[in-house]
C-alpha cells in the first residue's frame, strides 16, 4: 500500500481518508490516501472557469479614474500641514481566529525544542557585517576561510560571530543552555531549560554585549518595561539576566515556523522560484497579529521592526516574537532598530511611531502576497506600478489598501492598527468571494462606517434619486456633540437644518448633519459650505468628500461625484459603500467597464448590496444590447430581498420587448405569475406580451403546446387574453375618454369581429 505524505511545509503527517493525520490539511489534487479503495483511480476534475472571476480586471480597475485630493495633497495645496487627525474613530476588532472565519490557513505542526537546536551554529559569510557600520567582514580570501572574530577594517569596531554560550552553561544561576537556535541582529539566540520552573524551554537573546557592567545594568533597566507586556499574541518575556558581562532577555519558547521560513519552504518546493502566499492567507496572518500591535500602541509602545521573520505560526495560531526593537513612543534617545525595505522612510529623521508600524505591516503584506522585486532597492520607499504586479491588477482593493498603508507621508496612512484591521477584513471578504467564484453573496456584514444601501431613500422606491440609493454615513457616537444631536429628530429636512445651524457648538458630526439636511432640502450651496468647513479643519476628512460626492450626484455632475467617491474608496478600501457610489457615478458618466467591475464586487461580497448592483448591471448590459447579461444580473436578486418583485418585473419587461419569440414572451409572463404587483402594471405588461405574441403567431404560426399566461399560443386564445388585459386597464382608467379608448381596443381584438 502506497503512503501519501502531506505536502504542507514542515508537516510529517500522512494522508488518511483524504486528510493529513497531523495537520488536518486536505490531500493534494489527484492523490489517493492509503485508506482509499484499492485500485480506484485518482480522478482530477478540471475547474470550470467562472467568467466573473477569470475575466481581466485591468480595464475595469477604478485606479485609472480621477480622484479628489485628500489628506496631505489637500493640505499641501492649502500651504499648511495638520498634525491632528479627525473623522474616523478607531474601531476595535480583536481576537478573531486565524482566517477570521472567512478562509482556511493550513496549520503548521509545532517543532520539538530539542530538534530545533543547530548542530553546527555558524553565520554564513554573506551575512557577516560589522555591527557598527555595516561593512562586510569575516569574508574568505582565496583558500583561507573568513574569520568569525576580529575587527572591522573600516571602523575598527570588534565583531564576533561565534556563540558566546555553549551547551551546559548555567546563565543567571537558573537557565541551562542546550545550544543555539538562530543568529539575529543581537547575536546568537540560545535555547535553554529553566531549572527553577519544571525544566521548561526558554529562549535567551543577547541584549547587550559589553565589558562595561554599568552599561549592561543600564540596558537591562531600560528594557524592564517589556516584562509587563502580556498578550496572548506576543511572546512572553520572563526575565533579564547577565552572564560574563553580557545581558540576555529570557523569553518564552515558541516552537513554530516563521513566515520567512514558510516563504523559503514554498520557494524550495517551487524549484527555487518565488511562491507567494495566496492573498487570502497573507491577509489572514496580518489580521490575526494586528491586535498585538493595538495592544502595544495602547501601552505607548511601538514595535519598530516588523517583518515576516517576526511572526511565528504554531498549529492554527500565530505569535509575535522578538521584542528587542520595541521602544516607547516618546523615547528620543535609545537605538532604533529596523530593516531596509520594511522601515518607514521618515524614521531616520523623526523616529518610529504608530504610523511607522503601520508602514511595516503594509510592507510585510506586500512581501507575503507577491514577488516584491526591488523592495530593498528600487522600491525601498514605494510600491511597484500596477502593470508589474498581477495581484494589483486582479484585486483593486488590495492595491488601494497597500497604497494607503505604505504611503510615503505618515499622515496619509491608517490612523491606527485597529482602523487598518477593519479595512483589511473588508478586503478579505472581497478576495474570498472572488476566489470562491461567488456570483451573489449569501450573507451580509454590518459596516462601522456606513449604513445599508437605500437607507436614505425613505420609502421612495423607484422614485429615489441616485444619491438617495446609496448608504448613509454612520453616526460617530464619540463626537463631542453626539448627545445633543440625538435630541434633533425633526423629520422635515428644512426645519432640522434650521436647528442644526443654531447648534450650541460646532463639531465634525454637526457639520455632516448640516450637509445632509441641506442636501435633502435642496440647498446645495449650504452643503458646499459645510464640506469646506470640515476640510478646513481636517484635510483628511473623507466623510466631507463623501458628502461632496452626494451633492454632485444631486446636481447631475457625475464627473465630480466620480472623483469624490474615488478618493473615498482610497481612504476606506475595505468598504463597499464607496465602490457602489463610484459604480453609480461611472454608470452615469459612461465609464461602463469600471462600473460593471465595481457592481460585480459589491454583489458577490455582501447580500445587502446585491439589489442595487444587480439593477446597475442590468442597466449597463441592456444599454450594450446584452439581454442575456441583463437577465442574469436581475437573477442575482434573491427571493428574500425586498427588491425581488421589482427585479422580476424588470426581467419580464426585458423579455417582453426582446423580440425573441413566443418562448421569451411566455417566460416574461411566468416571471410575474406569483408576484403581488400593481394591477395596472400587470395589465399593461399583459397587454404588451399578448400583443407581441399575437404578432408572432401571425408571422410564424401558432404553437398550441406553448402557453402564454395560461393561454395557448394560438390566435383565438391570445386575442382573448389581449381583450381581457384591455378591459382590465379600462376598469382602472382615470378618465372617461381613456376608458372609452381602451374598451374600443378590447372590442377590436375580440375574436367574433373577424367572422
Amino acid at each position: 500500500m502506497t503512503t501519501i505524505a502531506c505536502t504542507q511545509p514542515g508537516c510529517s503527517g500522512t494522508i488518511m481518508d483524504g486528510y493529513c493525520d497531523v495537520c488536518g490539511s486536505p490531500a493534494p489534487a489527484g492523490a489517493v490516501s492509503p485508506s482509499a479503495v484499492a485500485g480506484a483511480p485518482a480522478v482530477e476534475t478540471p475547474d470550470t472557469p467562472d467568467p466573473i472571476s477569470t475575466a481581466s480586471t485591468v480595464s475595469r480597475a477604478s485606479n485609472r479614474l480621477a480622484s479628489t485630493p485628500l489628506g496631505s495633497a489637500r493640505a499641501q495645496a492649502a500651504g499648511s500641514k495638520l498634525t491632528r487627525r479627525l473623522g474616523t474613530s478607531s474601531t476595535r476588532l480583536r481576537g478573531a481566529r486565524l482566517g477570521a472565519g472567512l478562509t482556511h490557513v493550513p496549520p503548521i505542526p509545532a517543532i520539538d525544542a530539542s530538534k530545533a537546536i543547530l548542530a553546527n551554529p555558524m553565520v554564513p559569510e554573506d551575512r557577516r557585517n560589522c555591527p557598527n557600520c555595516g561593512n562586510p567582514v569575516g569574508r574568505s580570501r582565496g583558500d583561507q576561510p573568513g574569520r568569525t572574530e576580529g575587527f572591522c577594517p573600516k571602523c575598527r569596531s570588534p565583531f564576533s560571530f561565534s556563540p558566546k554560550l555553549k551547551d551546559g552553561d548555567l546563565v543567571g544561576g537558573q537557565y541551562l543552555v542546550k545550544g543555539c537556535l538562530a543568529h539575529g541582529g543581537f547575536g546568537w539566540i540560545y535555547l535553554a531549560q529553566d531549572k527553577n520552573v519544571s525544566d521548561r524551554w526558554v529562549v535567551l537573546k543577547g541584549l547587550l554585549n559589553s565589558e562595561d557592567p554599568d552599561a549592561v545594568a543600564a540596558a537591562i533597566a531600560e528594557q524592564q518595561f517589556l516584562a509587563r507586556v502580556e498578550h496572548p499574541l506576543i511572546v512572553e518575556i520572563y526575565n533579564f539576566v547577565t552572564h560574563d558581562g553580557a545581558g540576555y532577555i529570557v523569553m518564552e519558547y515558541v516552537g513554530g515556523t516563521s513566515l520567512k521560513t514558510l516563504l523559503k519552504q514554498r520557494m524550495a518546493a517551487n524549484h527555487n522560484q518565488y511562491d507567494a502566499l495566496p492573498i487570502d492567507q497573507a491577509i489572514a496572518y496580518l489580521l490575526e497579529i494586528m491586535p498585538a500591535f493595538s495592544y502595544l500602541h495602547d501601552l505607548g509602545l511601538v514595535y519598530c521592526d516588523f517583518k515576516p521573520d517576526n511572526i511565528i505560526q504554531v498549529g492554527d495560531a500565530v505569535k509575535l516574537i522578538d521584542l528587542g526593537g520595541v521602544r516607547r513612543i516618546d523615547d528620543m534617545d535609545s537605538a532604533i532598530y529596523g530593516t531596509v525595505g520594511f522601515q518607514a522612510p521618515e524614521v531616520a529623521e523623526v523616529g518610529p511611531s504608530v504610523a511607522s508600524d503601520i508602514y511595516t505591516l503594509g510592507r510585510t503584506l506586500c512581501v507575503l502576497a507577491f514577488e516584491f522585486r526591488g523592495y530593498q532597492s528600487r522600491y525601498v520607499g514605494s510600491l511597484p506600478p500596477i502593470s508589474e504586479v498581477p495581484l494589483f491588477q486582479q484585486y483593486d482593493s488590495v492595491y488601494r489598501l497597500l497604497l494607503k498603508a505604505c504611503a510615503s507621508d505618515p499622515a496619509d496612512r491608517f490612523v491606527s492598527a485597529d482602523e487598518f484591521r477593519v479595512q483589511l477584513l473588508g478586503v478579505l471578504r472581497e478576495v474570498v468571494a472572488e476566489k470562491q467564484g461567488v456570483k451573489a453573496a449569501q450573507h451580509s456584514a454590518s459596516s462601522l462606517l456606513f449604513g445599508s444601501p437605500g437607507d436614505l431613500a425613505a420609502g421612495l422606491g423607484d422614485a429615489a434619486a441616485p444619491w438617495q440609493r446609496l448608504p448613509s454615513l454612520a453616526t460617530d457616537n464619540s463626537d463631542k456633540m453626539a448627545g445633543w444631536l440625538k435630541t434633533v429628530s425633526v423629520p422635515d429636512a428644512a426645519q432640522r437644518l434650521e436647528l442644526l445651524v443654531n447648534a450650541p457648538e460646532s463639531s465634525a458630526q454637526v457639520l455632516l448633519e448640516i450637509a445632509l439636511a441641506a442636501l435633502e432640502s435642496g440647498q446645495y450651496d449650504m452643503v458646499d459650505t459645510a464640506v469646506a468647513d470640515l476640510l478646513a479643519e481636517d484635510p483628511w476628512e473623507w466623510r466631507a468628500v463623501w458628502m461632496s460626492g452626494l451633492v454632485a450626484l444631486a446636481r447631475n455632475d457625475a464627473s465630480t461625484a466620480q472623483s469624490a467617491f474615488n478618493a473615498v474608496y482610497g481612504q476606506v478600501p475595505g468598504e463597499l459603500a464607496p465602490k457602489l457610489a463610484l459604480a453609480v457615478s461611472c454608470e452615469i458618466s459612461g465609464e461602463y467597464d469600471v462600473a460593471e467591475g465595481l457592481y460585480l464586487t459589491c454583489a458577490r461580497t455582501d447580500a445587502n448590496y446585491i439589489a442595487p448592483s444587480a439593477f446597475g448591471l442590468a442597466a449597463i448590459r441592456s444599454n450594450r444590447g446584452d439581454l442575456d447579461g441583463a437577465v442574469a444580473a436581475l437573477d442575482l436578486v434573491p427571493r428574500t430581498s425586498g427588491a425581488y418583485v421589482r427585479a422580476r418585473r424588470q426581467r419580464a419587461g426585458l423579455l417582453a420587448g426582446s423580440g425573441r419569440g413566443l418562448a421569451a414572451l411566455a417566460e416574461a409572463m411566468s416571471n410575474i405569475e406569483d408576484l403581488t404587483i400593481d394591477p395596472v402594471d400587470r395589465a399593461n405588461l399583459s397587454a404588451s406580451v399578448f400583443q407581441n405574441a399575437l404578432d408572432e403567431v401571425r408571422k410564424s404560426g401558432p404553437d398550441p403546446a406553448l402557453r402564454v399566461a395560461g393561454r395557448e399560443a394560438t390566435e383565438p386564445d391570445l386575442r382573448n387574453g389581449l381583450e381581457e388585459a384591455y378591459r382590465e386597464l379600462a376598469g382602472q382608467a382615470h378618465s372617461r375618454q381613456e376608458r372609452i379608448a381602451l374598451v374600443d381596443l378590447a372590442n377590436d381584438v375580440r375574436g367574433w369581429t373577424l367572422r
